[in-house]
C-alpha cells in the first residue's frame, strides 16, 4: 500500500519565474522574440550550408549540425516556458515531463560532442594545415556526426529511463521552468544514489573527457598561433578559433556549474538564470558568434538575396 502511494503522483507543477503579471508579460515577450530569432537564425545557417557550395566544408557542416541541436534544444524548452509565463505556472504530466527531459538531455549531450569535434577540426586546421584535407575527410565528418547523435540519443534514453523509475511523494511542485534532473532528484522518495552515480559516470565520457580534449586542443592551438611570425597571419588564425572558444566557455561553464558541481545551498533563482544561459541564450548566440561574423556566411547571404531578387 505504501509503495503504491509513492507512485500516485502523475503530474507536476512547473513554477517557472514567479513575479508580478507585468514582469511575467515582459519576460514572455523577451523570450518569444529570442525564440523566433533563434529559430530563424539557425534555420538560415542550415539552409545556407546546404545550398551554398562555398560553405561545403567540414567546419560549416559541423556548424549546421550544431544549429540542428540548438533548434531541438530551444524547441523542447522555450514554448513550454512561454506557457508557464502566461499562466503563472503549468501542470505537466509525468510522461510529458519525461519526454521533455529526454529531448533536453539529447540536445545537451550532442552539443557537448559537436563542440569537441569542432575543436579537433580547428586544431587540425591551425596545427596541421598541410594535412587538413587528408585528415578531415567527408567520410570522417559523417562518422563523427552520426556517432555523436547516436551516442546522445542512447545516453539520453538511459538518463530518462533512470529518472522515470524514481518514485515521488509529497509535493509535486518543481521550482523550475523545465523538467530538470536536479529538482526531480530532490523531490524523489526513492534512493537517488544509483541515479546520481549514473549521471556522474556518464558525465565522464560526455562532459569531462570532451572538456579535456577541448582544453588540450586550444593549448596546442595557442602555441601554434604564437609561433606564427606575422601579426596579420596570427590574427587571422586566432579569429577562426575565437568564436568557438567563446561559445565553449559559456556552455561548459554553465554545465559544470549546474550539474557537475551542484550544491543544495544554491538558490533556485540562480539555477534558473544559469540554466537560461545554455537552454535559451546559447542557441541564440551560436549562429551570431559562429556565422554572422564570418565573411563566407555574409557572402552566401548576399548571393542568396541576389538570386531571388
Amino acid at each position: 500500500m505504501q509503495d503504491r502511494n509513492l507512485t500516485e503522483i502523475k503530474e507536476f507543477i512547473l513554477l517557472g519565474f514567479q513575479g508580478s503579471p507585468q514582469l511575467r508579460l515582459l519576460l514572455f515577450y523577451l523570450f518569444f522574440v529570442v525564440f523566433c530569432v533563434t529559430l530563424c537564425g539557425n534555420l538560415l545557417i542550415i539552409t545556407l550550408v546546404s545550398t551554398s557550395k562555398n560553405l561545403h566544408t567540414p567546419m560549416y557542416f559541423f556548424i549546421s549540425q550544431l544549429s540542428i541541436s540548438d533548434i531541438l534544444l530551444s524547441s523542447s524548452i522555450t514554448p513550454n516556458m512561454l506557457h508557464i509565463l502566461l499562466h503563472n505556472g503549468r501542470i505537466i504530466t509525468f510522461i510529458g515531463c519525461i519526454t521533455q527531459l529526454y529531448f533536453f538531455c539529447a540536445a545537451e549531450i550532442v552539443e557537448c560532442l559537436l563542440l569537441t569535434v569542432m575543436s579537433y577540426d580547428r586544431y587540425v586546421a591551425i596545427c596541421n594545415p598541410l594535412h587538413y584535407n587528408s585528415l578531415i575527410t567527408n567520410g570522417l565528418c559523417m562518422k563523427l556526426t552520426i556517432s555523436s547523435w547516436l551516442s546522445s540519443l542512447c545516453t539520453a534514453f538511459l538518463d530518462t529511463l533512470a529518472v522515470s523509475r524514481l518514485k515521488f511523494c509529497g509535493s509535486n511542485i518543481i521550482d523550475h521552468f523545465l523538467c530538470d534532473p536536479v529538482p526531480l532528484q530532490e523531490m524523489s522518495c526513492s534512493d537517488t544514489f544509483p541515479l546520481k552515480l549514473q549521471l556522474y559516470l556518464l558525465s565522464i565520457p560526455f562532459v569531462i573527457i570532451p572538456s579535456i580534449i577541448i582544453v588540450v586542443s586550444y593549448v596546442k592551438i595557442v602555441r601554434a598561433i604564437l609561433g606564427i611570425p606575422t601579426n596579420i597571419s596570427r590574427q587571422k588564425a586566432f579569429s577562426t578559433c575565437s568564436s568557438h572558444l567563446t561559445v565553449v566557455s559559456i556552455f561548459y561553464w554553465t554545465i559544470f556549474s549546474v550539474y557537475i558541481l551542484p550544491t543544495r545551498e544554491k538558490a533556485s533563482d540562480v539555477n534558473k538564470i544559469t540554466s537560461l544561459l545554455y537552454t535559451v541564450f546559447t542557441p541564440l548566440v551560436n549562429p551570431i558568434i559562429y556565422s554572422f561574423r564570418n565573411k563566407d556566411i555574409k557572402k552566401a547571404i548576399r548571393e542568396t538575396i541576389q538570386k531571388y531578387l
